[in-house]
């Protein structure tokens, strides 16, 4: 029978992405719409403020990957008015970008997409002996005895009887999709709460460079953090000291050494668990390497640069556009162009003056709030009219997706030594052709694999940051520029990065040393946005089309799948009150 399943909300970090997919007499999904419930307003709160401390606002878009909108945005002013940042500067963006990366990705999978495989009530039944046998096969991982595993099953099994899953609620456990023995369950549950100890180590790389975290501090013109080290006098050989006293900051030798030990735990993590796991828990899933590709298109911006964001060719990870899986050829990307990326709203609960069919390049973009929808509470969207809070991104009016699929890809593409060799591994070791890689599965295992490519990349920085300090270069800040006296009257520009959930870029118009506007386009609304006047499908509702749900009432398979792309919603839209009233006013001083 025909009908529509809704999942809403489909995160597991934080709600307001909602999925309604039809479905045919076989239980096939024929259209899926994906809907962000809750509506965005940092454009608008943006403008008439001072450009340099826009990031200070764009970055509260999201507490998850929580530096990601300040990058972007001091990019952004910077690219307006050509403010360079000192080489130090940028590797320490690096490394912060980079630790980003790697806590986002292993906390996404073991805390937001692993329960989509692992059934935690099954690994009551596991042998921890034969779950420390099977970890050990794995890899050296120091917690993989027989005891390590009975006190885990413990301390589950009291959760379990208590009748109070907490973290393990609303799992569709016992649902015959899962595929895994109890002891790979028993096992996964237990680096589950491994990695939630880990991921409050690696945040102190952003305490120590930022001062914070969540929302790590920023400064237009490279980063807010002093060194403290400084070579000795010429001749000495007694190489970098720590500068004590009123002056000191956080960044000595006791901080840096810290950012080493820091390097080293997450390399290890990734190595010994995150890795391992990924593999171990795909060879029981291979059929989804053959279900929830999508669009076949993906799009990059390029990031990690070398010498500076001016110079494309020295990022790790390349700009680029990839039309229907075609890796001979890559498309430039032109964030400037007008007819390059532009937002739709044609299924979008906004205006624009020009009509809901007309598509604006960010610097012309509007934010103009016209909710059409039903009145909460309601049971379905009227799909064929608008019904997202989100735009509809497009590159040269294809949808293209994002994020680290699309980068691998890229990667791939473009002959990255370590990136064919990871999957050429993974492969191999799955015995899955390269058409895998467009998959659920592909999308999960590509997130893997580019965690490797950027955490053994993070050393190399971090030696060139202390290579400079040996030298005697301590900058990390440039002071030209700073007064707005001496901007231009009208100055535009555009702040782009590769986040953890995909490309990410904030374009700034400044006039008259205030925003005259902001646009963020963010990965979740690339990869979440709604049909757009064409008719041409998102990823996320591309992506769904074929899947077959075994109970509509459990519907784990559509989890699955968009839980593949790590949704994050909070970026693409906020709350407002129902009327449009403010709720609330902050005076900065």
């Amino acid at each position: 029978m025909n009908q529509r399943v809704v999942v809403d909300p489909i995160t597991r970090i934080e709600g307001h992405l909602r999925i309604e997919a039809e479905t045919n007499e076989q239980g096939e999904i024929t259209r899926a719409s994906s809907a962000g419930t809750m509506v965005r307003g940092i454009e608008i709160i943006l403008r008439g403020r001072d450009p340099r401390d826009a990031w200070a606002f764009a970055q509260r878009i999201c507490g998850v990957c929580t530096l990601v909108h300040g990058i972007a945005s001091v990019r952004a002013v910077e690219n307006a008015l050509d403010y360079k940042i000192p080489p130090n500067a940028q590797l320490i963006r690096n490394l912060m970008i980079a630790a980003q990366y790697v806590h986002d990705h292993v906390m996404h999978f073991y805390h937001l997409h692993a329960l989509d495989w692992v059934d935690v009530v099954s690994a009551l039944q596991a042998d921890p002996k034969r779950a420390s046998e099977l970890a050990q096969s794995l890899s050296n991982y120091a917690r993989s005895s027989p005891g390590y595993f009975a006190d885990t099953q413990k301390k589950l099994k009291v959760f379990v009887e208590s009748g109070q899953l907490g973290i393990f609620s609303n799992g569709y456990w016992g649902h015959p999709a899962y595929r895994l023995p109890p002891e790979a369950n028993l096992m996964a549950v237990a680096h589950y709460l491994d990695a939630l100890a880990w991921q409050r180590d690696v945040a102190q790389l952003h305490t120590i460079f930022g001062g914070k975290n969540p929302h790590p501090n920023f400064v237009v013109g490279g980063v807010p953090c002093a060194i403290s080290v400084h070579p000795e006098h010429q001749g000495q050989g007694k190489g970098p000291h720590f500068r004590g006293g009123a002056g000191a900051t956080a960044l000595n030798m006791v901080g840096l050494e810290k950012v080493k030990n820091l390097i080293v735990q997450m390399r290890d993590f990734v190595d010994q668990v995150y890795v391992p796991d990924t593999l171990a828990i795909a060879g029981f899933y291979k059929d989804w390497a053959a279900q929830g590709e999508g669009i076949g298109n993906f799009m990059t911006y390029g990031d990690f640069p070398e010498k500076g964001m001016d110079d494309p060719a020295s990022f790790l990870i390349p700009s680029g556009v990839i039309l229907d899986r075609d890796l001979s050829r890559i498309h430039p990307v032109d964030l400037n162009a007008d007819d390059q990326i532009q937002e739709f709203v044609a299924h979008s609960w906004y205006d624009y003056s020009a009509g809901k069919d007309q598509g604006l390049h960010p610097y012309k973009g509007e934010t103009t709030l016209h909710y059409t929808g039903p009145k909460p509470p309601y049971q379905h969207l009227d799909t064929d009219a608008s019904y997202s809070w989100l735009k509809s991104p497009r590159w040269k009016g294809k949808a293209v997706e994002v994020g680290p699929l699309a980068r691998v890809l890229m990667l791939y593409a473009k002959g990255h030594a370590q990136t064919k060799e990871l999957i050429g591994m993974a492969l191999s070791k799955l015995e899955l052709p390269v058409s895998a890689l467009y998959s659920t599965l592909g999308r999960t295992a590509a997130r893997t694999l580019e965690t490797k490519i950027i955490v053994d990349a993070m050393q190399g920085w971090y030696d060139q940051l202390l290579a400079n300090i040996k030298g005697g270069d301590v900058r990390t800040f440039n002071e030209t520029l700073w007064e707005p006296s001496s901007w231009p009257k009208l100055a535009k520009g555009v702040g782009h990065m590769e986040a953890p959930r995909g490309a990410l870029a904030h374009w700034i118009v400044i006039k008259d040393q205030i925003i005259d506007n902001y646009q963020a386009v963010v990965p979740s609304t690339w990869n979440a946005g709604p049909r757009d006047v064409a008719g041409q499908e998102g990823p996320y509702e591309a992506a769904l089309k074929g899947h077959k749900l075994h109970d509509p009432k459990q519907p784990i398979e559509i989890l699955r799948t968009i839980h593949s792309f790590d949704p994050c919603i909070a970026c693409a839209v906020h709350v407002v009150d129902p009327a449009g009233e403010e709720l609330v006013q902050v005076r900065v001083i």
